[in-house]
């Protein structure tokens, strides 16, 4: 019975760290774990309540004033002449504001608020974009190490045969140890460049572990595919872009509102007409109520230039907008243009590293049977077997940097 249960864990195990991760369960993880996709939808939260304190001056406002005063001196007019009182005094009472017209001040500020709330939504969007980007070249990173493991795997144990063969080869007068130690020396060299990619390996799955939250066993299945996209991009891929980008889109709604804080500013010179309640108690010398109920309109005749420069500041900070957007625009077709130009390289790069591969491989067939009758010497060899690995190891990196543009493109039309 206890064989039994430990063979089920020990499958269980076994199959637990063989399970494929998928690209797409790495980008869920992601975006369920990462802080900076949590920080976003606060700052949407914050954005929400900004519009509720805009929203605000709509409605009523209620003040409750009260003072008392120990002593308080009072003129009073007696038989032509003032004499005074020295007394106690409080008052206490409620007073009631409701904006009735200020010009659409109100108005522009809350159409900002409500799209600095958009902006923020739009900023999450931006986020998740990125940090999906992130994720994937992380995980295809992931890919191309583990296949260069395993090129150099097979490269050390090539040249350990090489090794062994050259050895053979001494014994029987064939060789010189010059050739043994040739191959030895190559032997040490395969297995440092093995542990190398090993480290880079394990980097590249820590990194992504972090993002994820959650840790990856060594021998986790991927997906190799994830490297060989359809490289088919679309004749107007610029205008889908220009029209789909985050950031565009932000820098749109950006200029909208400044607009509209320049508005608010303009506005605000001309004053506001208000409605006001107002319901005293006065205690002093004499005990009465005040009441009054009316319309008031207040304009600024001078504040010292600080509503001029507010209005100028506004009208630079919309001018600013609308450059940066243009910036934006710039910066997205200079990008775009340069990353169809490397797909289009990558392409052509991949085409000739297959074929040096292929080449290379018959080379090496070649050479190693010229070797062992003697035909060809141990530099040949080693020289055919490093031709083989950069061919191998130059067709995983342009696989690589080909995926990571067409990745990039994704993330500029704000795709996950």
């Amino acid at each position: 019975m206890k064989r039994t249960l430990w063979f089920a864990v020990l499958l269980g195990a076994t199959m637990l760290s063989a399970q494929t991760l998928t690209l797409r369960t790495a980008i869920a993880k992601t975006l369920a774990h990462h802080p900076d996709v949590k920080t976003f939808m606060l700052r949407i939260q914050q954005a929400e309540q900004g519009y509720n304190a805009a929203y605000a001056d709509y409605l009523p406002q209620l003040d409750l004033l009260a003072s008392y005063s120990p002593q308080t001196t009072y003129a009073l007019p007696v038989n032509g002449m003032f004499h005074t009182v020295d007394d106690t005094g409080w008052n206490a009472g409620v007073t009631v504001h409701q904006k009735i017209w200020d010009f659409a001040k109100t108005a522009a500020l809350v159409e900002a608020s409500k799209t600095q709330e958009d902006i923020s939504r739009l900023s999450l969007g931006e986020a998740k974009a990125l940090l999906a980007y992130k994720v994937k070249s992380l995980y295809e990173l992931l890919v191309v190490q583990r296949e260069a493991v395993k090129v150099r795997q097979n490269d050390l144990k090539t040249k350990k045969a090489f090794y062994a063969q050259s050895q053979a080869l001494v014994k029987q007068g064939l060789k010189t140890h010059a050739d043994a130690s040739r191959f030895l020396s190559s032997v040490y060299a395969a297995e440092d460049n093995l542990a190398i990619s090993k480290a880079a390996f394990e980097k590249a799955k820590t990194s992504l572990s972090l993002y994820m939250g959650i840790p990856i066993e060594s021998q986790v299945k991927l997906q190799k595919g994830a490297l060989k996209k359809n490289t088919h991009v679309k004749k107007n891929i610029e205008r889908d872009v220009l029209s789909s980008n985050y950031r565009a889109k932000i820098d749109l709604l950006s200029i909208h509102k400044q607009a509209l804080i320049h508005q608010s500013t303009k506005s605000a010179q001309y004053g506001s007409v208000d409605l006001v309640a107002s319901h005293n108690r006065f205690d002093t010398l004499n005990s009465y109520n005040s009441d009054y109920v009316g319309v008031s309109y207040s304009v600024p005749l001078y504040t010292g230039g600080r509503m001029t420069a507010q209005e100028q500041q506004a009208k630079i900070g919309y001018e600013i907008a609308r450059e940066e957007r243009d910036s934006t625009l710039l910066g997205l077709k200079e990008e775009l243009r340069s990353l169809l130009i490397d797909i289009r390289r990558y392409s052509k790069t991949i085409k000739a590293k297959k074929a040096q591969l292929v080449s290379a491989r018959n080379t090496q067939k070649e050479l190693e049977a010229r070797y062992k009758e003697g035909l060809s010497t141990y530099i040949e060899v080693l020289d055919s077997t490093a031709l083989v690995l950069n061919a191998q190891l130059s067709l995983l990196e342009a696989y690589y940097s080909r995926s990571l543009a067409l990745d990039r493109i994704e993330y500029l039309k704000g795709n996950i």
